[in-house]
């Protein structure tokens, strides 16, 4: 990619800055976007994939970077957003020495970025780049950290798929409910969890066939092979694998009456598949909102942890969905926009008292 595209996309999504991390000797090719500082230091997860190209893996890191931004002003933290990707894969690439050289690149950002786990990354990686600097969260509850995080982020996500529940059907109860569940992992399998014991009825789709017999033995789910889970007649469809799912052709296959899932950037095109979603009358929960409990439960790291207030925080997702929807309504506006018209709002207001961290 040429260095005036990069530029280009810089100014598109309104980064602060891109940081290249290259480093032979362990074979480090890693990518830190900084999208927005105004709220605070630029906090967001490090993912470990094995993209096809660097454009891929620029546009990605710049995507989930802006998401980041948007989830912490809407869910009222004291923080900017900002992502990291380290390019390969996981299981071939991963090593103390790799992880460690990746703490010395965010270490040398001075306290503007802090790290923590994400795709294919774990709390032992954490470890490693906390040996190099302290700009890191997501540490196990033995050094004083929150430890997995995902937990908290179901829970968020449990929260606002009850309140799309209470705005669409009246009661924000989910038992009877069909629930259809893409990508039942560390955080689909903890909201499997909370929506089992609701009474729910669980359909589920994984590329992991371990996993997927052992939700279907532990919790009665039903398995779905692949693509066919978008076209299930459920109630609420739940993306908790990777983003872009909302598209042309899988929106044209959906039955549900609600979408509330982990997964991020879940439109593939925000200005064509919300305003797409709502004319066709499905409910769509903002993923960047309630999603937000990983953050959340990091942040109160960042701060002190304290389990309780993370949860309590989380649980706040209820109330905020239930505004946007509302808003939605009454504006006629799609739910995605009105959720980032919130984020942007707080954004503008604190920006008048600083403009970056």
């Amino acid at each position: 990619m040429a260095e005036q595209e990069i530029f280009t996309q810089l100014g598109t999504y309104d980064h602060e800055q891109i940081v290249f991390c290259n480093d032979n000797s362990t074979g480090l090719k890693a990518i830190i976007a900084i999208h927005n500082t105004v709220l605070g230091p630029g906090l967001g997860g490090t993912r470990v994939w094995n993209y096809s190209n660097e454009a891929e893996a620029i546009n990605d890191v710049m995507r989930l970077s802006r998401g980041m931004t948007y989830k912490a002003a809407i869910s009222g933290l004291n923080l900017g957003g900002a992502k990291a990707v380290i390019i390969g894969d996981a299981s071939k690439i991963k090593t103390e020495a790799l992880m460690r050289k990746f703490g010395r690149f965010v270490e040398n950002l001075n306290g503007k970025y802090i790290t923590a786990e994400d795709v294919n990354t774990t709390t032992r990686d954490m470890e490693y780049v906390n040996m190099e600097t302290q700009h890191v969260v997501g540490l196990p509850e033995s050094m004083g950290g929150g430890g997995d995080p995902s937990p908290v982020t179901a829970y968020g996500v449990y929260m606002g798929m009850k309140a799309s529940a209470k705005n669409v059907f009246g009661s924000d109860s989910l038992s009877g409910k069909k629930i259809a569940v893409q990508g039942v992992g560390k955080v689909g399998g903890h909201l499997l969890e909370f929506l089992h014991k609701e009474g729910a009825s669980l359909f589920i789709s994984d590329i992991n066939q371990d996993t997927l017999k052992h939700y279907a033995s532990t919790l009665g789910a039903n398995v779905v092979n692949g693509d066919e889970i978008y076209g299930l007649d459920v109630d609420v469809f739940a993306p908790c694998a990777l983003g872009a799912v909302l598209n042309d052709a899988n929106i044209a296959q959906l039955k549900c009456s609600i979408i509330a899932g982990a997964a991020n950037n879940q439109l593939a095109e925000e200005t064509v598949h919300g305003p797409a979603l709502m004319n066709k009358g499905i409910t769509y929960a903002p993923d960047f909102l309630i999603n937000a409990g990983g953050l959340i439960n990091v942040y109160q790291e960042h701060i002190g942890y304290n389990k309780e207030t993370a949860y309590r925080q989380a649980q706040h997702i209820y109330d905020v969905t239930l505004e946007i929807l509302k808003v939605s309504a009454s504006e006629k506006i799609h739910t995605q926009k009105v959720a980032m018209n919130l984020a942007e709002k707080r954004i503008s207001d604190i920006s008048k008292l600083k403009s970056t961290y």
